[in-house]
Formats: C-alpha cells, sequence, structure tokens
C-alpha cells in the first residue's frame, strides 16, 4: 500500500472516531428527544406555561421569605440610638403599605 492510501485512510479513522465522538455528545445531550418534543407544539406551550407558574410562585414565596427576614432584622435594629428612628419609621411605612395598621 502506498503512503497516499496509508494517509487516507489515518484520515478517514480520524473522522469516523470524531463523528462517534460527537454521536456520543449528541446523546448524552438528549437532542433526540427535544427534537421530538418540538414537533407536538401543544406540549412545548403546556410545559412552557407550567414552568412559567412555577417560577412565578417561587419568586413570590421567595421575596416574601426576604422581605420578612429584612422587617425582623429592621425591627431589632430599631433599638440602636442614632438610626432607631428613621428604621422604625421605615418599618412604620412598611407594615402601613402591606396592611398591618
Amino acid at each position: 500500500m502506498s503512503d497516499e492510501g496509508l494517509e487516507k485512510n489515518l484520515t478517514i479513522q480520524r473522522l469516523l472516531e470524531k463523528i462517534e465522538e460527537l454521536t456520543v455528545g449528541m446523546e448524552k445531550m438528549g437532542i433526540a428527544e427535544q427534537l421530538e418534543m418540538w414537533k407536538n407544539p401543544k406540549k412545548v406551550i403546556m410545559l412552557n406555561f407550567l414552568y412559567g407558574i412555577t417560577r412565578g410562585f417561587g419568586i413570590a414565596v421567595g421575596a416574601t421569605l426576604l422581605a420578612a427576614i429584612l422587617l425582623f432584622v429592621l425591627r431589632k435594629l430599631v433599638n440602636l440610638p442614632l438610626i432607631g428612628t428613621y428604621i422604625a419609621e421605615l418599618v412604620r411605612i412598611v407594615q402601613v403599605q402591606l396592611g398591618y395598621y
């Protein structure tokens, strides 16, 4: 076999290895499943709707917890001499806005 034929075989072998690597990578990423899912637009719309509701609920719960922790810390800081009156006023404003008073 000539050097040219051997070189072609090596090139083909490397290309086949790269194709195999790409195939394995695509299988790991689940591209076939994603393409199959996108063929059904109703399912995609429903899943996106449910994901949006879940994200919105998570944001609402997270913001509520964060606000509660902030109010708790601010109430504890009210007793500080210099900034206590300002923080007390801020807590009062927040409580009025939340409908506590």
